[in-house]
């Protein structure tokens, strides 16, 4: 089942903020998250139920940490229509 924790954060990039405009926001979570788990969540912890949910499966990139080679963590992006009116606290300004 879907938590609260599975969510890492709610991006905050060009793109993002101009989606934001249009009522979508992009919150970034764990490569376990399904779309019904991140609704659940929403309905539970916001009240409120997405119109809309797209995901994209993002792969780490490979880095070098002081010349050892590595990888960044793989994690999961949605894409979520708010209803009109509703809104994430973290968004408040």
């Amino acid at each position: 089942m879907a938590d609260i924790t599975d969510i890492k954060a709610i991006l905050y990039t060009e793109k993002s903020l101009n989606l934001n405009e249009e009522g979508v926001v992009v919150i970034q979570t764990s490569p376990s998250m399904t779309k019904n788990g991140l609704k659940e969540v929403l309905r539970e912890y916001f009240g409120f139920v997405p119109l809309k949910i797209n995901s994209l499966n993002q792969k780490g990139k490979s880095k070098r940490f002081r010349g050892v080679p590595g990888k960044r963590g793989d994690y999961k992006k949605f894409y979520v229509k708010l209803p009109e009116g509703a809104k994430i606290e973290s968004l408040e300004a």
